[in-house]
């Protein structure tokens, strides 16, 4: 099994032109254009500007990520209204199975395609999930890769909106 992990890898690798890319807190956030899941186009950071912005990487395989997504919205049914946007970046998956999941879960903040990762490399991404929080500057201000539970990310988030 481990040959087969480390061939894949090696071929992410190659395929998408060397190491990913290391956005860290205090960096500005790449930017990015892509498709929500109903077909609206984001273009980042110029469709938001001024706003402050959680950007989660998830798939629907990640066993953590359909909790976590459950749990984000309950945060964010308490900081929309003061101004907080969420994102969920699908990585590497098509509409069909993103709409399935999105249906299944019941969030309300929207699902952007990612079908071939090239936002989740350009973010650095390694392992789902990963969440970035970003101010209304576009500047990271937080990170967290793996699962984290609904008061870290309310911490995070709320954050980004003093």
């Amino acid at each position: 099994m481990r040959p087969l992990i480390l061939s894949f890898l090696l071929l992410l690798v190659a395929c998408g032109g060397g190491e990913p890319a290391k956005v860290n807190v205090g960096l500005a956030a790449p930017a990015f254009s892509t498709q929500r899941a109903d077909g609206t186009p984001v273009n980042f950071p110029a469709d938001l500007a001024g706003r402050p912005v959680v950007l989660r990487f998830w798939a629907d395989w990640c066993r953590y990520c359909e909790g976590e997504m459950k749990a984000i919205e309950t945060v964010y049914g308490r900081l929309q209204p003061r101004g907080l946007v969420v994102l969920a970046m699908n990585a590497g998956q098509d509409k069909a199975t993103v709409d399935a999941f999105m249906g299944k879960i019941g969030v309300s903040y929207p699902a952007l395609l990612d079908g071939d990762s090239a936002i989740a490399r350009r973010y650095g991404v390694v392992g789902l999930p990963t969440t970035f929080f970003i101010d209304g500057q576009g500047t990271v201000r937080g990170k967290i890769v793996g699962e984290a539970d609904a008061a870290t990310f309310e911490r995070e988030a709320a954050a980004l909106l003093q």
